[in-house]
């Protein structure tokens, strides 16, 4: 593995593809709290990390399931539960005295419109101030799941590939058309919570 007797090796987490320190450091130097996003395949994870010596100290979380609590009924991975768990988390960082932050994305490509940064317009609805450009944060038919409604309306005529890909939903009891609409109700009592 070594090249030549100068050859240092990188930090094992930077090897793996999990941090990039350089990002990382300037975060930390900042002294501000990271508004740290995950997405998985399923769920979404939303946490205000605060950077201390002897590691990350985590102020506040919210995890996707937690919005189950609100009646949310959609999948936990899309734009609307990310704006929703994001919304939970910042209230709750608000609560807590947490007044500003950094988006902190992880290794994901920073692509303009893209559902992590449905973040950011939660963060500013909740109050807090988050350094950002206007045109990177999704637009609020995208955040509100429009886009899912319109799809669903689109593959209503072929119920083989409608049930295919909203089966989850109409378990649930929800019709993908109506997302948007149970969006803003679930919106409403999350934000009633606090």
């Amino acid at each position: 593995m070594a090249r030549g007797p100068r050859y240092r090796l990188k930090f094992r987490r930077r090897r793996e593809g999990k941090t990039d320190y350089d990002k990382r450091r300037k975060m930390v130097l900042s002294g501000t709290p990271r508004i740290v996003v995950r997405v998985t395949n399923k769920h979404t994870i939303v946490e205000f990390v605060k950077a201390k010596v002897r590691g990350d100290k985590t102020i506040v979380s919210a995890h996707s399931n937690n919005l189950k609590k609100f009646g949310w009924k959609g999948r936990c991975s899309n734009t609307p539960a990310l704006y929703l768990t994001s919304l939970l988390a910042c209230l709750r960082a608000k609560k807590e005295g947490v007044r500003k932050g950094i988006l902190d994305i992880g290794l994901r490509s920073p692509t303009r419109g893209s559902k992590v940064f449905a973040c950011l317009k939660a963060a500013s609805d909740a109050g807090l101030s988050v350094p950002h450009d206007a045109e990177t944060i999704p637009s609020d038919s995208r955040i509100s799941g429009e886009h899912i409604a319109e799809y669903a309306k689109l593959l209503s005529s072929n119920k083989v590939a409608y049930k295919r890909s909203f089966g989850a939903y109409l378990k649930r009891g929800l019709k993908p058309e109506n997302l948007p609409r149970h969006f803003l109700q679930v919106k409403k009592k999350v934000v009633e919570a606090f």
